[in-house]
């Protein structure tokens, strides 16, 4: 229902794919039930990070029924359904609300580079028609496309419009959406390496990639950032440069892939994603140890808890 407060640690998945090429749905089930048992709130299928691009209708269809049964309500099931076309969006919007996804993450419109006043136009016929709780999506650097604080702001008064994924880190932009924060409205960061910086300007939580590696770390961090131990949250935060560093360095989910396949979790990328080069992969190894070095710490700490 719309009582769901989207907050904490999110996982945008990836969809891990066999050699062949056809999606793991073994590995995806491995994947969701490991951020289920650590603590993760939220879980979004076919994001970017998810290739969502690549997907056929009928594997779309079938990753978000499988994921939704392998959470089976141990944590919410976002769908990616942002679209460059609002009449497109409208529709994979509803076959995601038909399936029984909690709500939509929509991205501004990719490509089209629509004004400030389009924008509001396509969000509020999304939420108006698509039958889901809408969570707003800005990553410029995607898109072409800039979703401006006030532009949000103008979309707050819609029932089902309940929170927005702000990618940019940059502080000025969370000073300027620290106002919109409230009870029904999410404000949450899409961009790891500053999550802390955004929940000090209220943001509930994060929509992570690198939580696909490090799911318990991420729940402690966004847990301790939330309540104010934020000398814990920073220095925990700080032990994951490395990874943040490592994942960024080609275009996500690339680098991601790399590490989930060294963890025995899908095979590959579908084009045109490439696999990570041989420069960027050196490092692989030593971001393993770190991932697991953290992660056995927060795992332990969870189940003493």
């Amino acid at each position: 229902g719309h009582a769901l407060r989207f907050e904490g640690s999110i996982t945008a998945l990836a969809t891990p794919f066999c050699a062949d090429g056809a999606v793991d749905f073994a590995a995806w089930a491995r994947l969701i039930d490991a951020q289920a048992m650590a603590g993760t709130s939220a879980v979004v299928v076919a994001g970017s990070t998810g290739e969502a691009a690549t997907l056929e209708d009928d594997e779309y269809e079938r990753l978000l029924v499988a994921a939704l049964r392998v959470a089976d309500g141990r944590l919410a099931v976002i769908a990616g359904t942002g679209l460059s076309g609002t009449t497109k969006t409208i529709a994979q919007t509803r076959r995601a609300a038909a399936l029984g996804a909690a709500a939509a993450l929509v991205v501004t419109p990719p490509y089209v580079r629509p004004t400030q006043a389009g924008l509001v136009a396509h969000y509020r016929a999304v939420a108006d028609e698509g039958g889901l709780p809408v969570l707003l999506y800005n990553v410029p650097p995607r898109t072409g496309v800039d979703l401006q604080p006030d532009t949000v702001a103008s979309l707050l008064d819609h029932p089902r419009i309940v929170g927005l994924k702000e990618a940019r880190g940059d502080a000025a932009r969370w000073a300027e959406l620290a106002p919109l924060a409230a009870s029904r409205f999410a404000l949450l960061s899409g961009d790891d390496p500053t999550m802390v910086m955004a929940i000090r300007h209220g943001a509930v939580g994060v929509v992570s990639v690198a939580s696909n590696l490090v799911p318990a770390t991420f729940a402690r961090i966004v847990a301790d950032a939330r309540a104010g131990r934020l000398d814990e949250a920073m220095a925990r935060d700080a032990r994951l440069a490395p990874l943040y560093a490592f994942l960024g360095a080609a275009p996500n989910p690339i680098p991601l892939k790399a590490a989930l396949r060294a963890l025995g979790v899908g095979a590959g990328l579908r084009l045109p994603l490439l696999p990570l080069e041989a420069a960027d992969a050196a490092e692989l190894g030593a971001i393993l140890d770190l991932v697991a070095g953290v992660e056995a710490e927060a795992l332990n700490a969870r189940r003493a808890a």
